[in-house]
C-alpha cells in the first residue's frame, strides 16, 4: 500500500432489521439516566451498551451494577471497562435503594462488575444491597446477577443466599467449547456448580442462566447447555443474539433469526425449564419484572399439580 492509499478497514457489519431499536428520547429516559448520576450509580444498561436501554429506561427500570463500573477481567464480548476499581463505596447500597424507592420499582435487578480484588469477590456488597432495600422498598422483589466469584464462590453464594434475594442470575454466556475465546477468565462447570449450590442452599430461592448466540456455538452444543442447567436444576433460561460492542471485542459469527430462537425456546421448554425467554433482543434483565411474576406462577400451578397441599411445601414469594 503506497501513503497515497487510503486506510482499508473492515467492513462494518449490517445488522438485520429484527434487531434495530430506536435512539433512546423520551422524558423518562433523561429522568432515569439523571437519577442514576445524582446517586453516583453505574448501570449495565449503559456499560454494557444494551439495545434495549431506551426501551426499559422510559419505563423507568433500570439494572444497577454495583462495585464499580471498572472489572478486573476483560471477557471478549463484554464492554464494560478494565482496569484496577476504585474503593468499594460504603453508600453503594442506600444508594441502589433510594434509587428502586424513587423510581417505584416493584422488581429490581441488580448486577456487578467482577471484582477479583477482594477477599470475598463482593459478595458482602450484594448482602448489604439486599438488605437496604428489604428496610426501604420492603415490597420489592430482588433479582442479582452474581459473578462467578473466582476460587471463592462457596463463602460468597452462602452469604448471598442467606441474605434471601428472590432469584438468583449466574450467566454461563456460552458454550464450553468457546470459553478459552470467549471467557477466558472463567471456567464453565465452576459456574453450573454455583448455580446449583444456590438451589442446594435454599430450594426456594428462582435459579436463573442466559447463553449468548452468534458466537460460533453448534446447536447440539446449546441443547447440552440446556441439559447441564437442567441437570443444575436452573429454573429460568434467557438466550439472546451476541452484538460485537467495538471493533475489539469478539465478531458476530451469525445473526440468528428469530425462528431460530423460538425453536430453541420450544426445545428449552420441553427440557422442563419453568421459564424461557428467547429471542434475539433478549437479555438478562430484559422485562425481568413481568418475567419473575410469570415464573412464580408457573411454579404455582406445577406444584398444584403435583401436591395437593403444594403451598405447604415451598414458601410463596
Amino acid at each position: 500500500m503506497s501513503e497515497a492509499d487510503p486506510i482499508l478497514r473492515p467492513a462494518r457489519v449490517r445488522k438485520p432489521d429484527w434487531i434495530r431499536v430506536k435512539a433512546p428520547t423520551s422524558t423518562g429516559f433523561a429522568e432515569t439516566k439523571q437519577l442514576m448520576r445524582r446517586l453516583n450509580l453505574a448501570t449495565v444498561c449503559e456499560e454494557a451498551a444494551c439495545p434495549n436501554i431506551g426501551e426499559c429506561w422510559t419505563k423507568k427500570h433500570a439494572t444497577v451494577m454495583i462495585l464499580g463500573d471498572t472489572c478486573t477481567r476483560a471477557c471478549a464480548f463484554c464492554n464494560v471497562k478494565t482496569g484496577m476499581p476504585r474503593a468499594v463505596d460504603a453508600k453503594e447500597p442506600q444508594h441502589v435503594a433510594d434509587a428502586a424507592a424513587e423510581l417505584g420499582l416493584e422488581h429490581i435487578v441488580v448486577t456487578s462488575v467482577d471484582r477479583d480484588d477482594l477477599p470475598d469477590g463482593g459478595a458482602s456488597q450484594f448482602v448489604k444491597v439486599i438488605e437496604a432495600l428489604r428496610r426501604t422498598t420492603p415490597s420489592t422483589t430482588i433479582e442479582i446477577l452474581t459473578p462467578d466469584f473466582r476460587n471463592k464462590h462457596e463463602a460468597a453464594v452462602e452469604a448471598i443466599v442467606a441474605a434471601r434475594p428472590d432469584v438468583y442470575n449466574h450467566n454461563l454466556e456460552t458454550v464450553p467449547r468457546l470459553y478459552p475465546t470467549i471467557r477466558p477468565g472463567a471456567r464453565y462447570y465452576a459456574s453450573l456448580r454455583l448455580l446449583e449450590s444456590v438451589k442446594k442452599l435454599d430450594p426456594s430461592i428462582f435459579t436463573k442462566s442466559g447463553i449468548m448466540l452468534g458466537l460460533g456455538e453448534q446447536r447440539l452444543e446449546v441443547h447440552q447447555v440446556m441439559d447441564d442447567m437442567r441437570s443444575a436444576d436452573v429454573d429460568f433460561l434467557t438466550m439472546g443474539q451476541y452484538l460485537q460492542p467495538t471493533p475489539r471485542h469478539a465478531k458476530v459469527e451469525e445473526f440468528v433469526p428469530p425462528k431460530a430462537f423460538d425453536a430453541y425456546a420450544a426445545i428449552a421448554r420441553a427440557k422442563g425449564f419453568l421459564l424461557v425467554a428467547s429471542s434475539p433482543l433478549t437479555r438478562s434483565s430484559y422485562h425481568a419484572g413481568d418475567d419473575f411474576a410469570r415464573m412464580r406462577a408457573a411454579r404455582e400451578a406445577k406444584l398444584a399439580n403435583k401436591l395437593p397441599f403444594a403451598s405447604s411445601e415451598v414458601e410463596k414469594r
